[in-house]
């Protein structure tokens, strides 16, 4: 397949990893068009210039364009990159289950993306992407604005999604926050959830019932952690919804109007917490991460989030870094 753009002004995003999550963001962006012109890349090259091939015999109906294969030069001058490859979560594992052999695989790709897009913003999705966030920041030197995870943006959709089933609206309405590791330590910011501009907690149905208590409250964050591993177990990997909401990401790294997302940077005394990637809301842009906004927590939601960072301090610790 061709490394070359037809266009050499136009934005570029580079993905990574021709899996079951690379092809399904670069299809997720293809259709979605998030940018002029999408790269994908593998070290497989018999898989890469496949899924390279289905793409692209399918823009016709898109407008993007679909480059790639396993030279790396295909991810020449690019924006942004994703970095999906690495080992898949099976059932039964947890995300920091992956962590020492995915971060070898991250040790290994960065440095040459960046020989050949050494401005380009770099976004980890392959798991755990909080950890692996710490390993590809420090395996590059790149400044921390310039290399996050995508982290709780996915779980934060599927937060959104049972609250609005629950509640009977659609989740555009519907404003609340994941926040914490991107797995098992991860927890809702239910003190600033809502419901249009009703708190989460006040909001009652058509007969005065709320819907919203302590224990349904639990019970949704626990659905919500528990998500990937009902679908992993039932098809064998999470793959749609990340295109999607990994696509939805780039959109907003490709302008230079900040957006607030959950993503997974590391963080600098935020509430204390330094040196660990977490997601809480963030400004982001065409710049990478503009700032971590310190959103108001309870006791408890700070307690979360620390006990979050010591949970991953400990894995990246364990992996030599």
């Amino acid at each position: 397949m061709s490394n070359a753009p037809l266009r050499r002004d136009l934005p570029k995003v580079g993905i990574v990893g021709a899996g079951q999550v690379g092809s399904a963001l670069a299809y997720a962006c293809l259709i979605r068009d998030t940018a002029p012109i999408i790269s994908l890349y593998d070290i497989d090259k018999l898989r890469v210039d496949a899924q390279v091939a289905d793409l692209a015999h399918g823009s016709i109906f898109a407008e993007p364009e679909v480059i790639g294969g396993a030279d790396v030069s295909s991810m020449r001058d690019c924006d942004v990159i994703v970095i999906t490859s690495g080992a898949p979560q099976k059932p039964g594992q947890s995300r920091l289950d992956l962590a020492g052999i995915n971060a070898k695989i991250i040790a290994d790709v960065m440095p040459k993306m960046l020989e050949v897009s050494p401005d380009a913003l770099y976004v980890i999705v392959a798991n755990p992407c909080d950890v692996l966030a710490v390993v590809a920041q420090k395996v590059s030197g790149l400044p921390t604005n310039r290399v996050f995870a995508t982290g709780t943006g996915l779980d934060t959709a599927r937060l959104r999604h049972l609250i609005a089933r629950r509640a009977h609206v659609r989740e555009r309405n519907v404003e609340a926050v994941m926040a914490g590791e991107h797995g098992d330590t991860e927890f809702a910011l239910w003190s600033s959830a809502r419901i249009g501009v009703t708190p989460i907690l006040e909001w009652t149905d058509e007969q005065g019932n709320r819907p919203f208590t302590d224990a349904s409250t639990n019970e949704i964050a626990k659905d919500v952690a528990d998500a990937a591993y009902q679908v992993i177990a039932g098809k064998g990997s999470t793959n749609y919804a990340i295109g999607l909401s990994g696509s939805f990401l780039l959109d907003q790294l490709l302008s230079a109007t900040p957006s607030m997302l959950p993503v997974s940077s590391i963080l600098d005394d935020y509430y204390g917490i330094s040196d660990v990637a977490l997601s809480v809301p963030t400004l982001i842009s065409n710049q990478g991460i503009v700032r971590p906004i310190e959103v108001p927590m309870t006791d408890r939601e700070h307690q979360e989030l620390t006990a979050s960072a010591n949970v991953l301090k400990g894995t990246i610790k364990s992996i030599g870094y």
